[in-house]
């Protein structure tokens, strides 16, 4: 229960955080903080603990941002 509502504020805080900047986000940003959110939502299922909401958002952020820069580049 207290890894769900760390979770669910990291996530409103980093809304809140991309929402501030001052120009568009490109699809690497977007895949970034997606795929951080997502992977920190998955380790905590499956790993459970502090160690897999981190291990899973640092995997789902690296996974996010490649995805992103490819997109990126086919435009």
């Amino acid at each position: 229960m207290m890894t769900k509502n760390i979770l669910m504020a990291a996530a409103a805080a980093s809304l809140i955080a991309l929402t501030g900047c001052g120009t568009s986000l490109n699809n690497q940003q977007i895949g970034t903080g997606t795929g951080a959110v997502l992977g920190g939502v998955a380790g905590s299922a499956l790993g459970g603990g502090t160690l897999g909401t981190v291990g899973g958002a640092a995997a789902g952020a690296v996974i996010g941002s490649e995805i992103g820069k490819k997109q990126d580049q086919k435009r």
